[in-house]
């Protein structure tokens, strides 16, 4: 019998982080405009007047990931490492070229060559380390601990669990919440319906504050949310003891994720303000839960993490913002974390829907392990 080949979880994580460069290279993506000069002026100008050593390093590390993560997928798929390092650098500079010839055109943004050589020393960088890490033999090590851990084709579920915590940057009505995209489509449509013969289909919003969730249904919602990526790592990993350490990292994951959002959103010394009274009990009911849980074979997990998610996202978009979700989403929505915020933002909104298509996936998949 042929034996399934993996799928390098380099290859989706390389993509979403050029997709997140690109949000973030280009936000807010309103106001463009023919600047009446050649897109090419910024290339040959001198060294900007105004400047930060943040915005060196930030510039240089900001392209890191995505040398690394490219390189990475490169040596994966069998290219030498010369032609993958080199193949990385042409793909992150295309890239950072691309997006200042782009910021020619929004007012809010400024191309930049320092940027541009930055960002391609960043890809540098990181593809660099990634041929030393393969010519070290890391590469193989982590390859017969994937092995040991995690089914064969687990690619796509390994880049959805390693994408989980900044999912959870970003503000949530509920402790680990995610998918909060309800009022914001609603108004979508409202704007889309606009003049239409529709217009009017979907009422204004409610001027009423309404009540938050009482502590039962939160407490659930909580519960819930912990318990989605436990049964998404049951859907990719043999039935075993590395179950239980998949669902103590998740726990641990979270906790620290949310902790970070409160304490970026409000200092370090209200980095617990997120939690609530039902936190502690529904951290405890997922827990328990994702415990009971792991004994169920790959498609069962997947299957019972449908019905989680699709739970899960339907309590937190009924869920109103209470006080602490309403400051800090204010916060960040606001500029303060002006680039982070996209990033983590899209990430928040997207990541149960993307975890249910892979998850469905995983159920009507065939010659997997049941």
């Amino acid at each position: 019998m042929a034996t399934l080949r993996h799928r390098s979880s380099l290859v989706p994580l390389a993509w979403l982080y050029a997709a997140l460069i690109v949000y973030a290279s280009l936000y807010p993506f309103t106001g463009w405009r023919d600047p009446g000069l050649s897109p090419w002026a910024f290339v040959s100008e001198p060294w900007p007047r105004w400047w930060t050593h943040f915005d060196l390093v930030s510039n240089l590390l900001g392209y890191l990931p995505l040398g690394a993560l490219a390189c990475g997928a490169l040596l994966r798929a069998g290219r030498a490492p010369l032609l993958a390092v080199a193949l990385a650098l042409l793909g992150g500079a295309l890239v950072s070229g691309a997006m200042e010839l782009l910021q020619n055109y929004l007012p809010a943004r400024v191309p930049s060559n320092v940027d541009w050589g930055l960002n391609v020393a960043g890809t540098l960088a990181g593809a660099l380390l990634a041929a030393l890490m393969a010519t070290l033999g890391w590469a193989g090590r982590w390859q017969n601990l994937r092995d040991r851990w995690f089914v064969p084709q687990s690619a796509g579920g390994l880049a959805l669990l390693v994408s989980w915590p900044m999912a959870l940057l970003f503000p949530a009505p509920v402790p680990l919440g995610v998918g909060h995209v309800g009022e914001r489509l609603k108004e979508a449509m409202r704007q889309a319906l606009a003049g239409t013969p529709w217009d009017g289909w979907i009422g204004p919003p409610d001027p009423v504050i309404a009540p938050p969730l009482p502590p039962g249904i939160e407490l659930v919602a909580i519960s819930l949310g912990l318990l989605a990526p436990c049964l998404l790592a049951d859907a990719i990993s043999p039935r075993s003891w590395r179950r239980l350490v998949l669902v103590a990292g998740a726990a641990l994951l979270g906790f620290g994720a949310t902790t970070l959002s409160a304490a970026l959103s409000f200092g370090p010394q209200h980095a617990l303000a997120w939690v609530t009274l039902a936190t502690p009990l529904g951290w405890a009911v997922g827990i328990a839960a994702a415990l009971l849980l792991a004994a169920l074979p790959a498609r069962a997990a997947a299957a019972v993490g449908l019905v989680v998610l699709t739970a899960m996202m339907a309590l937190v978009n009924e869920a109103p913002a209470d006080p602490y979700f309403a400051s800090s989403l204010q916060g960040w929505e606001q500029g303060r974390f002006i680039r982070f915020h996209g990033i983590a933002q899209w990430v928040g909104w997207l990541w149960p829907y993307a975890a249910l298509a892979y998850l469905l996936g995983r159920v009507v998949a065939r010659g997997e392990r049941p």
